[in-house]
């Protein structure tokens, strides 16, 4: 039970800090002259739209989960709420690429099968799964590379 209290209790700080850093952003974007790129990661996924920004992307955060989806694929509508989830709870950035627009970005990245899954951390890929996969698996493998 604890475990659970404890998980509740980091899952509320990382909101506060991402709701913090996001108003630090709004503020930010008032005063045109600032520009910091930083390394927090946003609180929604990010949608890919080509390869360019993709690799920017990987390069703008520490560790970035990449989903490949496809908006027909069940599996993939099943583990939408995870990846809105992970984005909002957890330390890492993360990006979506629908692979029937971005069908030569996808097989770039592996993927054979929807949904897909890499987790880059420091700019390079380190894990991939394909299938439908629980929180709990992701969220370990994120904190595993953090």
């Amino acid at each position: 039970m604890s475990d659970s209290m404890d998980v509740d209790d980091e899952r509320q700080r990382i909101r506060e800090r991402k709701k913090r850093e996001l108003q630090r952003r709004l503020e930010n974007e008032a005063d045109p002259g600032n520009h910091g790129a930083g390394s927090e990661s946003p609180s929604e996924p990010i949608a890919i739209d080509g390869p360019n920004h993709l690799e920017e992307v990987v390069a703008s955060y520490p560790v970035v989960l990449v989903d490949c989806y496809a908006d027909w694929c069940g599996p993939c509508q099943l583990l939408e709420p995870t990846i809105q989830a992970l984005a909002a709870e957890t330390d890492a950035a993360v990006a979506k690429v629908d692979v029937d627009r971005h069908q030569r970005l996808a097989q770039q990245l592996g993927a054979r099968g929807v949904p897909t899954l890499v987790l880059y951390a420091d700019g390079q890929p380190v894990e991939r799964t394909v299938g439908a996969q629980s929180r709990a698996t992701l969220e370990g493998l994120i904190e595993q590379h953090s």
